[in-house]
């Protein structure tokens, strides 16, 4: 029961974000031209750009994946696209003040830096560990839009989701168990082990933690006045807003294993080596350090955590249906096989979108869709004019 109550807790603090980071991903879609991503968010200032748009965006760790990812899907590059991912969720005009508010502003804006400078790293080595020029597979597939509007920011918000649906419901999970089992007062009594044990043990609880760049400023106020060194508070508040576990598998799942590795470099040798840095350079005492209560939630978190619960439910369900109806495909001897090539598909967003459509049609009895092919196979009897209608009815492109 404490789990439960703790996962939708978790859940009123990350669907708001959540829902603004698909929100922001829709209008960056629909209002930047993708000559205009591709022209200022690659070469050698693209990851710089990236950075500066980035760091003052109010996006926590969740609400980032679908605005970094689509600025990826519309031509970004890896470099950019990472040096987005990390320094946006450490920072925000409402986390700077926050952070002002309760540790000071010598905090505040060393954080600030910090989150800048994590990030040109970041997007720095990602470009030496896999460039571009030899990218392969379906985030390497750009595909230029006809038009815009409400709908296809909306189509582009849920496409990005989509994808990483599996992992938000883990990064969950694992956030309100890591809650449960490990209450922030037990790392107060690690000060006496010096500066580098707190911030390694800091690093360890905040990469899978969901961890609000606002929200968990009291946290570390607190830490910092029960003698936890300030430098570790700062791990805390660098390391567990950048990542959590859905964060960490939809990098993975979309950018690659190395990519994946630059990422956390970055994250894990920027926080430890700032957080020692600004243990000799400067001092905190904390300004507040009554404990924060979250109280009766807001109807907006409310209405926020139900519509992000659907969203889920949805996905998971459509996920089901196409693993059953794989299941099935083939099983009538008498059903026709068609085979047509399909350009266009960029993520398993895409897949579900030409599955749901092929399906739709009269006659056909299963539709598999292979995105690393690029191929549709129907069966069933429908002719295939009909199929590559239905594919470009969808938004792709029949080959």
């Amino acid at each position: 029961m404490i789990f439960l109550q703790t996962m939708w807790d978790v859940l009123l603090e990350l669907a708001p974000f959540l829902l603004l980071g698909m929100a922001v991903a829709g209008v960056l879609h629909v209002a930047l031209p993708q000559r205009f991503v591709r022209l200022q968010f690659n070469g050698r200032f693209g990851v710089l750009k990236a950075v500066l748009i980035g760091v003052p965006l109010p996006l926590c760790s969740c609400g980032v994946i679908p605005a970094g990812l689509g600025l990826r899907k519309d031509g970004a590059s890896r470099g950019a696209t990472v040096g987005f991912l990390i320094s946006t969720p450490q920072t925000g005009v409402d986390s700077v003040l926050v952070s002002a508010s309760f540790l000071g502003w010598p905090f505040a804006i060393f954080k600030v830096l910090a989150a800048g400078v994590t990030g040109l790293f970041g997007g720095w080595l990602s470009g030496v560990l896999d460039d571009d020029a030899g990218a392969t597979g379906p985030e390497a597939t750009i595909v230029e839009r006809s038009g815009g509007g409400l709908r296809e920011m909306l189509d582009h918000a849920l496409e990005i989701v989509r994808t990483i649906w599996r992992w938000l419901v883990v990064g969950i999970a694992v956030s309100a168990l890591i809650t449960v089992w490990v209450p922030p007062g037990q790392f107060e009594s690690l000060a006496q082990h010096g500066r580098i044990v707190p911030m390694l043990l800091a690093l360890v609880v905040s990469l899978p933690l969901y961890v609000c760049a606002t929200a968990s400023v009291p946290i570390a106020a607190a830490l910092v006045a029960g003698g936890f060194p300030p430098g570790a508070a700062l791990v805390f508040l660098m390391a567990g807003p950048a990542t959590n576990l859905a964060t960490i598998g939809a990098i993975r799942r979309y950018l690659g294993g190395r990519t994946l590795a630059a990422y956390l470099v970055a994250i894990v040798g920027g926080s430890v080596g700032l957080g020692i840095a600004f243990d000799f350079l400067l001092d905190v005492t904390p300004a507040m350090t009554a404990p924060h209560v979250h109280g009766t939630p807001s109807w907006w978190k409310i209405a926020s955590a139900i519509v992000l619960v659907l969203l889920l439910t949805r996905f998971a369900w459509e996920d089901l249906r196409r693993w059953v109806g794989g299941r099935r495909l083939g099983a009538d001897p008498a059903d026709a096989v068609v085979e047509i090539g399909v350009s266009g598909m960029t993520c398993d967003g895409c897949v579900t979108k030409l599955e749901t459509a092929l399906r739709g049609e009269p006659g056909v009895t299963g539709v598999r869709v292979a995105l690393d092919q690029g191929k549709a196979t129907v069966y069933g009897n429908i002719e295939t004019e009909r199929l590559r209608l239905a594919i470009e009815s969808a938004g792709f492109t029949p080959l």
